[in-house]
């Protein structure tokens, strides 16, 4: 059973026409049940795969631009205004765990660095060194690796640093912990690598969170089709 079992969002006192109760996704509310420690989020860029995800860490007091709820720094950003229409069901509630934004990692990385200063023992969590003097992948890898343990993880697109052989360690540490039942994994991603994960509840952002089976998400299709046939995509495209 996942800690968090269900999501549930009430639109109906807020402006449809207006970011983000405007998103098709969202407009008309959102009731979901979760059913596995892993649950990806599918869908096209613009869907409310990572709105949604943030709305989620911001309830769960995590740091909206990346962290946990020990992670207090201060960047420019606009409040999250989703999470005011959200509530959270828990089966068994947990204060741990980590909100992981690929496009605010820099700013993450930014702040441990700040810490190491003062407290150097903190790099011990993330691989020994700043994160900043990894290549991006090794940071991704090193931060699962050494800071996941027990609690909920919120990742938006993971894969952005990973290269395919990444992507498999990364399915093995997911695996690690979710087999011990003391992780839960919710996981906004468009790669097909990640998908292919066994017994994942897979949502699509395209069709109203509808459930949908890994073969049937575009994902799946798309890469599998361009393998399959590149030059036939590529004189579609001109190439």
């Amino acid at each position: 059973m996942p800690f968090l079992s269900h999501i549930s969002i009430d639109t109906s006192n807020f402006d449809s026409q207006i970011f983000p109760y405007n998103i098709s996704s969202i407009q008309n509310g959102i009731q979901l049940k979760l059913q596995s420690n892993v649950t990806f989020f599918v869908g096209e860029n613009g869907t409310g795969k990572s709105t949604v995800l943030e709305a989620i860490a911001d309830k769960c007091g995590f740091n909206v631009q990346g962290g946990n709820r020990n992670h207090v720094y201060n960047v420019e950003q606009e409040q999250q205004p989703l999470a005011k229409a959200m509530r959270l069901g828990w089966s068994t509630k947990t204060p741990y765990g980590f909100f992981m934004r690929a496009e605010s990692y820099f700013n993450f990385a930014n702040y441990i660095d700040e810490m190491a200063k003062e407290f150097p023992s903190t790099l011990n969590a993330y691989g020994g060194k700043s994160l900043h003097h990894q290549s991006h992948g090794e940071s991704f890898l090193n931060l699962f690796t050494h800071k996941f343990d027990d609690g909920i993880y919120l990742l938006d697109e993971p894969e952005a640093a990973l290269s395919p052989q990444r992507q498999l360690s990364f399915l093995s540490i997911i695996h690690e912990l979710e087999k011990l039942n003391i992780a839960q994994f919710i996981i906004a991603t468009h790669s097909p690598i990640l998908l292919s994960y066994p017994g994942a509840h897979i949502l699509d952002f395209d069709n109203q969170l509808e459930p949908i089976a890994y073969q049937d998400t575009e994902h799946f299709k798309l890469s599998k089709q361009f393998l399959n046939n590149p030059d036939l995509y590529l004189r579609h495209l001109g190439i």
